[in-house]
C-alpha cells in the first residue's frame, strides 16, 4: 500500500467517525473527491451543498449537478450574490475571506436545518502554500477540512481520483472568477462576464489550463508553458485576439511566464 492509499484510509476513518456530513461541493477536483469518498463511507448520511453565482461559469454548476445525479447524492443549491456582500466588489486583499465567511455562514445554517452537525470543505495540504484568506474563515467557523487532516496533496487526490474513475481526475484547477482581478479593481457583473466568455473561447480552442486576468481594458492571458507555442502561432494568435476583443477588451496580451496559481497575489508578497 502506497502513501496515497494510507492517506485515503485515514480520510475514510475520519469521515466514518463523523457519522454524517454536509460537504461544500463546487464540482472541482478536491470537493468531488471528498464528496465521493464521503458518500462511499457514509451513504445517504451525506449531502452536497453547492453555490450558484456569477463568480462561477454555468458549466461548473452543470458539471456539479451531473455528478451528484449520476452518483445518487442529495444536493442543495443556494444562489449567492457575492457582489452584495459589504466590501466585496471593491476587491480588497481579504476578498476571499469576506466571501467564504458569508458562504460558510449560509451553508452552516442549511446544514443545521437539514440535520447535519458537521460541515466539510475540500482544502488540501498544498493550499497552505499560497495567500488564501478564505482559510481564515474556514478556521473561524469550525469548518472541517478532512483532506488536509489526512495530509492529502493535490497529486494524491488526482491519483486516487483516477483510480476511482472520477471524471475530475485531470480537470484543470479552477478558482472563482473574482481571482482574475488585481486587488483594488472594482468587480462588476459585466467584467465577470467578459472574463467568463474569454476563458471559454480558449477552452473551446483546446487549451487545457487557462486564466484571463482583467486589467481594465487589457486582458492578460495565462496558459501552460507547454501550450504557449500553439497560442503564439499566427493563425491561433490572431483568432484569440479577435475573439477576446469581442468579449469587451481593447488590448489582448499574453503573460510570458505562463499559467500559475495566485498570480494576482504577487503584488502583495
Amino acid at each position: 500500500m502506497n502513501q496515497a492509499h494510507q492517506k485515503l484510509d485515514s480520510l475514510k476513518a475520519t469521515l466514518k467517525g463523523l457519522g454524517s456530513v454536509a460537504v461544500a461541493f463546487s464540482g472541482g477536483v478536491d470537493s468531488t473527491f471528498l464528496l465521493k469518498v464521503a458518500h462511499q463511507t457514509l451513504g445517504d448520511k451525506v449531502i452536497a451543498l453547492t453555490a450558484a453565482s456569477d463568480m462561477y461559469p454555468v458549466r461548473e454548476l452543470e458539471e456539479a449537478k451531473a455528478f451528484v445525479t449520476e452518483n445518487g447524492i442529495r444536493q442543495l443549491i443556494y444562489e449567492v450574490d457575492e457582489l452584495g456582500i459589504t466590501g466585496f466588489a471593491g476587491n480588497p486583499v481579504n476578498r476571499c475571506y469576506l466571501c467564504k465567511t458569508n458562504l460558510f455562514g449560509v451553508f452552516r445554517k442549511i446544514a443545521t436545518e437539514q440535520g447535519f452537525t458537521h460541515l466539510a470543505e475540500g482544502s488540501n495540504v498544498d493550499d497552505q502554500g499560497d495567500y488564501r484568506p478564505g482559510l481564515k474563515a474556514v478556521k473561524e467557523q469550525g469548518i472541517l477540512s478532512p483532506l488536509k487532516e489526512a495530509d492529502l496533496t493535490k497529486a494524491d487526490i488526482r491519483q486516487l481520483s483516477l483510480e476511482m474513475g472520477l471524471p475530475t481526475w485531470e480537470k484543470p484547477s479552477f478558482a472563482c472568477l473574482a481571482s482574475r482581478f488585481p486587488y483594488g479593481e472594482t468587480i462588476t457583473k459585466e467584467k465577470l462576464r467578459a472574463i467568463d466568455v474569454s476563458e471559454q473561447i480558449l477552452f473551446d480552442m483546446g487549451f487545457k489550463q487557462v486564466r484571463v486576468r482583467h486589467h481594465g481594458n487589457l486582458a492578460r492571458i495565462e496558459v501552460n508553458p507547454a501550450e504557449m507555442e500553439r497560442l503564439m502561432s499566427s493563425s491561433v494568435r490572431e483568432n484569440v485576439w479577435a475573439e477576446i476583443k469581442k468579449a469587451g477588451f481593447t488590448y489582448v496580451s499574453v503573460d510570458l511566464q505562463g499559467y500559475r496559481t495566485g498570480s494576482m497575489n504577487e503584488t502583495i508578497r
